[in-house]
């Protein structure tokens, strides 16, 4: 008597679609094997694609016929395509089970093997359903991309969107509340150029940005976030964007930047973000008994930690931490915006900004006029390729960087024309802006850690030390020294005493 092992797989996708039922397998195999007096060693269930032989349970099955060998005569299913889906791997597991004794075979499709002619109907059995999956999925393949060309995104949408419903019927995407913003300030630091990629990503996890590193690197590369939808190259169509039916988080020029810095083209200060509130001053500070810079470390006492600013050197320069974080809001105390200084200093940046109109429309002007040579350089293209002076191949190249500089081009004009104020708008802005940092000490109390580390980076050229901090005046840059004015300056001046730096700055 014949030992056989059934076999009924269905995927999801087909129970779906042609009701085909694991039950209704298993109970026309029993029923052959009942009449054909074959005995039943086992019953896989299987619950996957039949694209590969990459199967959960069919592993199991292979790897105990392999220990067992001639334990079963048989692997019985209902039909061909519950066995394979791919001819090539199915012509290669079926000398694996006979080489294990064992021979495959489809109660509903029944194929003698020693028959040479049957060879050319299991051919036919197990190509059939491989051509309806690959109809399948050619039709899958052209209705999603017919679906970007009108600017729809099918399918799961991206980090920072939400797929939702109209009332019609169709679907779409929205931002995501959170996480839209999250992804828009990771576009807007990433832009900046001092932080690397994964730092900002980093601190967008820790923000609450659900979405792995991988995804994250590929995400910020996506246009679809400045409301374009990609449509990648196929056969003789080059790869190109459309204008997307959804909301945009970001503009495109925006987007365009960070391309930029991602490519290199944008020179990037990488900074290392510091989350550690107790040395906000770490990495500026040197030591004053040899040229290191102190480094920061903390100690246990009985009851609580003491932080330190200590050099690694053999010197012994060590300083409380809370000391000297004391000491520099104390020394920030003397940088105060001169009440006297403010009508001036406002008055100052409106007679720039006026003067620097005539720089918005230069610009203006000239991105307008490369806009048309770039439209210009299209049309010439067009016209030597219909004369046969250009191939397709070269014109396809010139095609693909000219609609990428028009874009480019397109972003910088209306973001230059979406940043430029009125003075009746700006008066305001400016003011709100003098009145937040007429006191340096409370913008840097409330600050978060890195922008922080941005206040002092930019207040100070060099490294400073304990003893400037504390005892002596410490260097600052010349646009600080400009700002603001200290006490004792002001009184030097109401004396009458010369100076040789100038108290605003100037052009030259």
């Amino acid at each position: 008597m014949k030992t056989a092992d059934l076999y009924i797989r269905v995927s999801t996708d087909e129970q779906a679609d042609k009701g085909y039922s694991q039950r209704d397998q298993a109970e026309r195999l029993q029923k052959y094997c009942n009449d054909s007096n074959i005995t039943v060693r086992k019953i896989i269930y299987e619950d996957h694609s039949a694209k590969t032989f990459i199967r959960p349970e069919w592993d199991k099955l292979l790897k105990y016929l392999r220990q067992h060998r001639n334990k079963s005569n048989l692997i019985l299913f209902t039909k061909w395509d519950r066995f394979s889906r791919n001819a090539p791997d199915a012509y290669n597991m079926i000398s694996t089970l006979k080489s294990y004794g064992v021979e495959p075979q489809a109660i509903e499709q029944p194929l003698d093997m020693t028959v040479p002619e049957n060879k050319m109907m299991l051919a036919i059995y197990l190509t059939a359903p491989e051509i309806e999956n690959d109809r399948r999925g050619l039709n899958t393949f052209y209705g999603i991309r017919r679906a970007r060309k009108e600017g729809r995104w099918p399918g799961l949408a991206p980090v920072g969107y939400i797929n939702r419903t109209a009332e019609n019927g169709k679907k779409y995407i929205s931002p995501n509340g959170e996480q839209a913003e999250l992804m828009k300030w990771a576009f807007k630091e990433i832009s900046k150029g001092k932080f690397s990629t994964e730092q900002i990503f980093k601190k967008a996890v820790e923000s609450g940005l659900n979405c792995s590193k991988n995804n994250f690197l590929r995400l910020v590369r996506n246009p679809i976030y400045c409301g374009r939808i990609p449509i990648a190259q196929y056969k003789d169509e080059d790869a190109f964007t459309v204008t997307g039916l959804h909301e945009p988080i970001i503009s495109e020029y925006l987007f365009y930047e960070v391309q930029n810095v991602l490519d290199g083209n944008k020179r990037a200060i990488k900074t290392k973000i510091i989350t550690n509130t107790n040395f906000p001053l770490k990495g500026f500070i040197s030591c004053s008994r040899c040229p290191r810079t102190l480094c920061t470390s903390g100690s246990r006492g009985r009851s609580m930690y003491y932080y330190y600013y200590h050099c690694c050197s053999e010197c012994g320069c060590r300083y409380r931490a809370d000391d000297v974080n004391n000491e520099f809001l104390k020394f920030l105390d003397l940088y105060t915006l001169n009440s006297r200084a403010v009508e001036l200093f406002k008055m100052v940046i409106l007679n720039e900004y006026a003067n620097d109109t005539v720089g918005y429309r230069e610009s203006k002007i000239s991105l307008a006029k490369k806009l048309t040579e770039l439209n210009n350089r299209l049309s010439k293209a067009r016209e030597l390729l219909l004369a046969g002076d250009l191939d397709g191949s070269e014109y396809k190249e010139l095609k693909a960087a000219c609609e990428r500089g028009i874009l480019v081009t397109e972003a910088q004009l209306a973001e230059l024309s979406k940043n430029k104020y009125t003075k009746s708008q700006l008066e305001p802005i400016i003011h709100k802006a003098i009145t937040t940092f007429a006191n340096l000490n409370v913008i840097y109390c409330k600050s978060t850690d890195e922008e922080k580390r941005r206040l002092i980076g930019s207040m100070f050229p060099e490294k400073i030390t304990f003893e400037n901090i504390k005892h002596r005046t410490a260097k600052v840059s010349d646009s600080f020294r400009s700002i603001y004015l200290t006490n004792k300056r002001l009184i030097g001046k109401k004396k009458g005493q010369k100076t040789s730096e100038n108290l605003l700055p100037r052009e030259g």
